[in-house]
């Protein structure tokens, strides 16, 4: 599954460059650049291996799949679930077809030892929802913490201070909004003339308003860099997996702010062999 990179601006003289390496004991690490280009460790990345693709990755752009006690197979967005779990590291469109030729079935099969499965036909959809959900989650989380910003003149004076981490624009948000708070991104990063710009979000302003528990939501800016990376962290997984084609935004996917069937609020860390 595709992970996108780029969606949080680097701030004046600070570098977004990240890259991987393995220790002594082949575990990978993952590192950042600091300001004088030196890699920085940031901590041990744990990867799993996606069933249907082969492809290794992080657990953290990974979607987790558990199975309940009477066998369906569900989605388990936060990887909490106890159990045996298995990892998919594709998008919904390759998952769909996956299922349709039989493949989905055979993967999970050898994937949990030939328990006695149930795979729900609208497994994508339910994936879908669950992470949209959680990147809605993790938008109000932020918020109630302080550390996001909405309001055209406030984000635009914050984004042209270079105090932007990132910036999301509602699906139903004017150009002419967009294209000044953009500007705005842009001179505050010293990026004038380049085609840095906010990331138009496959959310209508009301779903936004809801999630963040405020009215008229149409432009939403991250101030606190740790803030702009968990939240760039859930918007790229859902990203990658509804698909997107050459470089296009994802299709709308408003279906409202409820919460989806799914594992993702088991308790518990998670639990058995995953594969």
């Amino acid at each position: 599954m595709a992970h996108d990179e780029h969606l949080s601006a680097p701030t004046k003289g600070e570098k977004s460059s990240r890259a991987k390496s393995r220790d002594a004991a082949g575990e990978r690490v993952s590192t950042s650049l600091d300001t004088n280009g030196e890699e920085v460790a940031e901590g041990h990345t744990p990867e799993r291996k996606c069933i249907l693709s082969g492809a290794h990755d992080a657990k953290d752009n990974l979607i987790r799949l558990a199975i309940s006690l009477d066998g369906l197979v569900l989605p388990d967005i936060r990887a909490k679930a106890p159990g045996r779990g298995a990892w998919l590291g594709v998008d919904r469109e390759t998952l769909d077809a996956a299922q349709k030729k039989g493949k989905l079935k055979g993967a999970l099969a050898r994937a949990f030892k030939g328990k006695p499965l149930t795979i729900p036909d609208d497994l994508g959809q339910m994936i879908e929802t669950a992470l949209e959900r959680a990147f809605l989650d993790r938008l109000g989380l932020e918020s109630r913490a302080g550390t996001v910003s909405v309001g055209s003149d406030r984000i635009g004076e914050a984004a042209r201070k270079g105090r932007v981490h990132l910036l999301l624009h509602a699906s139903d948000a004017g150009e002419d909004g967009n294209r000044k708070l953009d500007q705005a991104l842009r001179v505050g990063n010293d990026a004038e003339g380049s085609d840095l710009r906010g990331l138009v979000l496959p959310l209508p302003r009301n779903i936004l308003s809801m999630a963040l528990g405020r009215e008229n939501v149409v432009h939403v800016a991250l101030t606190d860099r740790a803030a702009a990376h968990r939240v760039s962290q859930a918007l790229s997984r859902w990203r990658g997996f509804i698909g997107r084609k050459s470089g296009a935004e994802p299709r709308d996917s408003s279906r409202g702010f409820t919460a989806p069937t799914g594992l993702e609020n088991a308790d518990g860390p998670a639990a058995g062999d995953d594969v």
